[in-house]
């Protein structure tokens, strides 16, 4: 079987990866890739939104099975296009992605099948929501885009004039596009946020380990958000008790939901939740799989990642099995200069042989490419420094001695990711 792979980050190289080892699999494209996906697969300079081009492509090299990576092709309902064709593809159909297309969609969705979730407001006209934030008393106080915007579109505001900013910010000078047209303003919830994601064939649920992801630029989560600075996996935040809390309380009454409204969930559901004193509640969903916890999650998975895709467009799940390795792997985002913000790309980056046939160190590539025979910076995000061992003490250990021998101009990382886990090391 031949596979391709849709996306250019850390996420889709941590797929490919996975996937390479599969012995059914004859070919692997990636559009359009990275400089990592370059080295294990083929590159195909299409652009992940290009769907009809996609769609031809697949036709015509007879794919087997595509793998979605990002959350724009899927929200425009690539699913539904490939399937009209009758080609498999693993990820949510158009209404089914909605879940992180719209987070209106999501919260109206959570609040009528009582999953718990912050209490809320929509907002799609600034006075009304100026208005609501002048007669707000309680800070801090969250404000979401309500569209897509890249995993950057929430502001926590400590107080009034820093709400009214973020909403002009978001609604007037659109900041993220069209994902502001609408906005949520939600409660404050307090605790830690962990990240959920099960495989599913809209019926039934396979987990995968929990993680945890790093959303700020600095260390102590401090600054702005990002698209994620690092994750671990397992996180002992949640316990096996937790997990079946959020299995029976909040997963499968989500699938249940969705089904009300004619909806067959199929692909990655990613829960991502803050654990609160009173238990987990949903801060949003996406509809594939999160970058960067998949670079930390993948390397943990101990079998067949095709037959896990192909059992879930087939719906058998219930039939299926997966194999966790009972290990913590831990990865964190070199970045440029500048990410969030403006950055420079085109720099050259050194050091990556060291760690060509290591097991227990992999680099995922995701702001890269290959010129003139060498690998160069071609986004915020540049690569992820993916550690693994039997301890998430060991394994924090093993990335921080060994990050340093990464080097290109601008490069920034944080120094504290997994560092939260160790205080529930006993």
């Amino acid at each position: 079987m031949d596979v391709l792979v849709i996306g250019s980050g850390g996420r889709e190289h941590a797929l490919t990866w996975a996937l390479k080892k599969d012995k059914n699999i004859k070919n692997i494209y990636c559009a359009p890739g990275n400089a990592g996906t370059a080295l294990i697969a083929q590159n195909i300079n299409i652009s992940v939104d290009k769907i009809d081009e996609l769609l031809k492509f697949a036709r015509e090299k007879n794919i087997g099975l595509t793998v979605v990576g990002p959350e724009v092709p899927l929200v425009k309902g690539i699913v539904n296009v490939f399937c009209d064709a009758g080609l498999k593809i693993f990820g949510p159909d158009k209404n089914a992605a909605m879940l992180e297309g719209s987070k209106e969609f999501t919260k109206k969705l959570l609040k009528e099948n009582k999953i718990p979730t912050a209490e809320f407001e929509i907002f799609n006209d600034v006075e009304k929501a100026k208005l609501y934030i002048k007669n707000n008393k309680k800070y801090p106080i969250v404000i979401k885009a309500d569209g897509l915007a890249a995993g950057k579109g929430v502001m926590i505001c400590e107080n009034e004039s820093e709400a009214i900013v973020a909403i002009d910010d978001i609604m007037n000078k659109k900041i993220f596009g069209s994902a502001g047209d609408r906005i949520i303003i939600e409660e404050f919830l307090e605790g830690e946020e962990a990240s959920i994601l099960a495989l599913t064939d809209g019926n039934e649920i396979l987990l995968l380990p929990p993680s945890q992801d790093h959303k700020r630029i600095y260390d102590d989560d401090k600054g702005p958000n990002t698209g994620g600075m690092g994750a671990y996996a397992p996180t002992p935040l949640v316990d096996n008790f937790l997990i079946n809390d959020i299995k029976n309380k909040i997963l499968y009454p989500t699938l249940e939901g969705l089904k009300k409204k004619n909806i067959i969930y199929k692909g990655v559901l990613y829960a991502g939740l803050m654990i609160t004193k009173q238990g987990p509640k949903v801060l949003e969903y996406n509809c594939r799989f999160g970058d960067p916890e998949t670079q930390s999650i993948v390397p943990l998975i101990d079998c067949s990642l095709l037959d896990l895709f192909i059992a879930c467009t087939e719906g058998k799940i219930k039939d299926s099995q997966i194999k966790i390795r009972e290990d913590f792997a831990l990865n964190v985002v070199i970045a440029s200069n500048g990410y969030p913000g403006k950055y420079e790309v085109g720099k050259e980056i050194f050091g990556l042989e060291k760690f060509k046939d290591r097991q227990d160190i992999i680099i995922f590539h995701a702001g890269t490419k290959i010129e003139n025979g060498k690998v160069i910076t071609n986004g915020g995000r540049v690569l992820n420094f993916t550690g693994i061992d039997k301890d998430i003490e060991r394994t924090i250990k093993k990335v921080y001695d060994n990050i340093n021998e990464i080097k290109f101009d601008g490069a920034y990382f944080r120094k504290d990711i997994g560092k939260r886990a160790l205080k529930y090391i006993k």
